[in-house]
């Protein structure tokens, strides 16, 4: 009788030997998870931070003639924001922000068709350069960044913001930006940040704590396989 296929299914049954090369990956891959798990928090604020003031150095650049740099700035935040004039901080400029009727009126004849070009136009030197995402999203992604530098001195005193308190926190920014969306009313640059911010705020208040739970578990159960410190 023939034992061939016996023979290949307990050779296929039969895991093989770990080498050198595979338990030193492994190894490695799991020092880089202990290290990311000590310091999440630190990685977490400098992706943010750089994340949160990209968008301000958009204008700088302009502003300094380096609008090569600027224009790049720009085209990276294009998937993450409409980057809207009449919706967006201006820098260098006479004013903060603009309606879309002031900025028409300063563009004279010409002013309507310049903005429907919409993120395509930077500003002047005389109304200054936008920011290169939105009044909310500034807020927002602000918030977000100080937020998680505060939560740094307050991480083990700090519980996760109950889920409930959360939605109750974003029905503003769901209410203001659904009614600009449906078009029954135009936010201002007040609420755009009020709602963007406590968005921010909350939504960090809410994760990271979470965040910091999970990875304390990681550096525990790495420290008591490996004795990593």
């Amino acid at each position: 009788m023939d034992s061939r296929p016996e023979i290949k299914s307990h050779l296929a049954a039969t895991p093989r030997p770990v080498t050198a090369r595979t338990r030193a990956l492994v190894i490695f891959l799991d020092k880089m998870i202990f290290q990311l798990a000590k310091h999440w928090l630190l990685v977490f604020n400098l992706v943010t931070g750089i994340y949160a003031g990209l968008p301000f150095l958009a204008p700088a650049f302009m502003a300094w003639g380096l609008t090569s740099w600027g224009k790049v700035i720009y085209t990276l935040y294009i998937p993450a924001c409409h980057q809207l004039p009449w919706r967006s901080f201006f820098l260098f400029g006479a004013h903060p922000a603009y309606t879309f009727q002031a900025l028409q009126d300063a563009l004279g004849p010409e002013g309507s068709l310049i903005l429907w070009q919409g993120r395509n136009f930077y500003g002047t030197p005389l109304l200054g350069y936008k920011m290169a995402y939105c009044q909310r999203d500034t807020a927002i992604y602000t918030a977000i960044f100080l937020t998680g530098l505060c939560f740094a001195l307050l991480r083990r005193r700090l519980k996760p913001l109950p889920w409930h308190w959360f939605f109750v926190s974003i029905l503003p920014l769901a209410v203001d930006g659904t009614g600009q969306l449906l078009g029954l009313w135009e936010s201002t640059p007040l609420s755009r940040v009020l709602t963007g911010g406590v968005f921010g705020i909350t939504g960090v208040w809410l994760t990271y704590p979470y965040l910091e739970e999970g990875m304390n578990e990681v550096k525990q159960t790495l420290t008591d396989r490996f004795g990593w410190q």
